[in-house]
């Protein structure tokens, strides 16, 4: 699922079930005894309180955890820690009492629905099972047959939920499916207007965003969805320079320095034109920073180390590294050994020394990439972001 709506989609999930949950105890403990039965009013232990203490934990804990872009872990988090939470409630209330077991809440029946809003199996498998566990372990501990009804209808309601999951994912996949096939394509005609606008740049594009993507996967920062955003906006790296006059894009010797300055404005314009394009807008970074430096000299916002963004000094690595080893217009290609000895050179001044470190390790993919490279020939998407 797309980072920001699962971030959506949990929000108004723990914003219900904390209203189901409340509101449930509320009616069920307090409204229904005081004006339909004769029972007293209030929770029926001291330990119920334990449930809302551990409840109230967790508001903090979630936002740590998006704080730190651990969304996905919050579900699990919560919905883990609060099964546990109200099984020793449960045993320790009625361990020893004389008080039938009544205890439940409808709380569960909306966990079990609003599973297939994550479109998440394994979310689907740790709720479901947890819940049926639950029951289960609290009907032999207190050996009660009556617990077995609740099994078999979480077993019921899950089924249902499983079944809305798999109709979701199906549906959720199609749509996908056509907006990378439409988004590819878009790529693909920008670049070829790129390359025919300046022939000794083909494939660059595609280059950098496999160089990139290797150094980004070794850093382990990106989950599948991320790495074919990234991957799109590395292919767009370059875009803003179509509206580069073709005499000062392909001049075979130095550019004066009014030249460079319009040279300079490409990753500006090129973040403008793609910024309301979804697939490519979380890594909006990437295109209009991957010209800054580490040590603040770059451009188009003079930013300095870790003011610019990761993934935009990943890319700029591989930007560089492939800038070196293809040839150009006014010099041809560089070795690759000679390219890797100038990143490493370039170590706390033009590039993030930490990156550096790790492009040490990637950098004999890199080579086996570009000895394979199909130099004459076009180019696909990598099997790393196909459909």
């Amino acid at each position: 699922m797309i980072p920001h709506e699962e971030q959506r989609t949990l929000k108004w999930f723990l914003l219900f079930f904390y209203i189901i949950f409340i509101g449930y105890d509320f009616f069920y403990y307090y409204l229904l005894p005081a004006f339909v039965t004769d029972k007293k009013s209030g929770l029926p232990s001291n330990f119920w309180y334990i449930t809302y203490f551990v409840l109230l934990i967790l508001i903090p804990v979630s936002l740590y955890l998006n704080k730190v872009k651990k969304i996905s872990w919050i579900k699990y988090v919560f919905v883990i820690i609060y099964l546990i939470t109200v099984f020793i409630v449960d045993i320790l209330t009625y361990v020893g009492s004389n008080d039938s077991y009544t205890n439940g809440n409808v709380v569960e029946i909306f966990l079990i629905f609003s599973l297939p809003l994550f479109l998440d199996k394994r979310f689907f498998w740790t709720v479901s099972l947890g819940i049926t566990t639950k029951y289960v372990l609290i009907g032999v501990i207190l050996n009660s047959s009556l617990v077995a009804i609740a099994s078999v209808f979480i077993v019921i309601l899950s089924s249902m939920s499983f079944y809305l999951l798999v109709r979701f994912q199906g549906y959720v996949r199609a749509i996908s499916t056509s907006y990378d096939n439409q988004l590819q394509g878009i790529v693909k005609g920008v670049i070829a207007t790129l390359e025919l606008k300046d022939p000794y740049t083909r494939g660059h594009s595609e280059r950098v965003a496999s160089y990139a993507l290797l150094l980004a996967q070794e850093l382990g920062i990106l989950s599948k969805d991320e790495q074919k955003s990234f991957y799109y906006a590395c292919l767009l790296h370059d875009i803003g320079k179509v509206h580069i006059p073709d005499q000062i894009l392909m001049k075979p010797g130095k550019l004066t320095k009014e030249e460079f300055e319009i040279i300079k404005s490409h990753p500006g314009v090129g973040a403008e034109a793609v910024r309301n394009v979804e697939g490519i807008n979380d890594c909006l970074c990437v295109i209009r920073s991957h010209h800054e430096r580490w040590d603040g000299r770059g451009y188009p916002d003079q930013l300095k180390g870790e003011e610019i963004p990761l993934l935009a000094r990943v890319a700029s690595v591989a930007d560089a590294f492939d800038a070196m080893t293809s040839s150009r217009s006014y010099r041809a290609a560089m070795p690759v050994e000679e390219a890797y000895q100038r990143i490493i050179e370039g170590k706390g001044s033009q590039f993030d020394p930490t990156l550096v470190e790790v492009f040490k390790k990637v950098f004999p993919a890199w080579v086996e990439f570009h000895e394979k490279y199909p130099w004459k020939k076009g180019w696909e998407f990598p099997k790393e972001v196909e459909l």
